[in-house]
């Protein structure tokens, strides 16, 4: 297991230096931020000045040995437009993103794949088909427009949910949440649903393909003649054997939600990190965008890596050719 740890790490730091390269190489390639950070009448000393404090001024691979660096010891420099640390900046946003993703992936999860699991089992049921008539629509129906009927629905004609923002926070270390107080759950509850509803429609689909292929395998026929009841047998077998394809999806999703929640976020006024990225990406303050795509990067590789461990957990075959590596 040691070995197959140490193989992902090896791998998982690889990736993180690539991704640090193309992100830095991509971004800094747009645009002049000079442009934006002075005023068009400063005169050319001023210029020539602020070029030469931001390091802008040196070559591209100078920049971006400087700025690994920097990011080797945690500092990612300074937001141009907010003249404050972008660490600071994106970490106080962080933790709305990281809420409102959770929450929609556990929706996804903890009602999909029973439902999945309810449709495999009982195909022909009037109920199965509908539970895949509604996995089809969230797979089809836009998350922009979802959000909005949801806020006409529930906030402007029913008026049993608020419409946006994060509502208050119960700090725990320093930290806010919305989830801790029943008030702040409430404005939670619209942008969750919104944003799990795609999840939702393929946790569905996925365990419904795994529970119809195993329930004809020998495995399911075997566990009847020995007496299990059905129960059992969805929970100790099919579950059990559908849950490394499951553990990918809820692992990839989870990641995904984290980096493209900015439609959900804008929708209800969501004071996550999606908003910072495309006043970012407006204003060109380089730095914001570098560090939130590298800690994006970083989101994802060890995403990965707990999904690989998982793997190796659920799977020990997996371990046995992690050491033979």
């Amino acid at each position: 297991m040691l070995g197959f740890i140490i193989q992902r790490l090896l791998q998982s730091a690889g990736v993180m230096l690539a991704m640090s390269a193309l992100v830095f190489v991509g971004v800094y390639a747009i645009g002049n931020p000079i442009d934006v950070l002075i005023s068009p009448d400063a005169t050319q000393d001023i210029r020539e000045d602020t070029i030469r404090r931001y390091g802008l001024d040196l070559p591209l691979w100078q920049q971006y040995f400087a700025f690994l660096g920097r990011l080797l010891s945690g500092d990612f420099g300074r937001s141009f437009v907010f003249d404050i640390p972008v660490l600071e900046l994106v970490l106080a946003r962080l933790p709305a993103t990281l809420e409102l993703a959770l929450a929609s992936v556990l929706i996804g999860a903890f009602i999909g794949i029973p439902l999945g699991i309810y449709a495999g089992y009982r195909p022909d049921a009037v109920s199965s088909r509908a539970i895949m008539a509604v996995s089809v629509l969230g797979f089809s129906v836009p998350t922009f427009w979802v959000g909005l009927l949801l806020i006409l629905t529930f906030a402007v004609n029913l008026g049993w949910l608020p419409a946006g923002d994060r509502g208050p926070l119960v700090e725990v270390f320093g930290i806010g949440w919305s989830f801790l107080s029943l008030e702040g759950l409430s404005y939670l509850v619209l942008p969750a649903l919104n944003l799990s509803l795609f999840k939702l429609a393929m946790m569905i689909r996925l365990a419904r393909a795994g529970t119809r292929e195993i329930m004809l395998t020998d495995t399911v026929k075997f566990a009847r003649a020995a007496g299990l009841s059905e129960f059992t047998i969805l929970r100790r077998h099919v579950l059990r054997l559908i849950s490394i394809p499951l553990v990918t999806v809820f692992g990839l999703e989870f990641a995904s939600t984290l980096a493209f929640a900015v439609v959900t976020e804008t929708i209800f006024s969501w004071p996550g990190v999606g908003k910072l990225i495309i006043d970012s990406i407006t204003s060109l303050d380089r730095p914001v965008m570098v560090a939130y795509l590298v800690l994006v990067a970083f989101f994802f590789v060890v995403i990965n890596l707990v999904v690989d461990l998982s793997y190796a957990l659920l799977d020990p075959r997996l371990r046995r050719g992690g050491r033979a590596a």
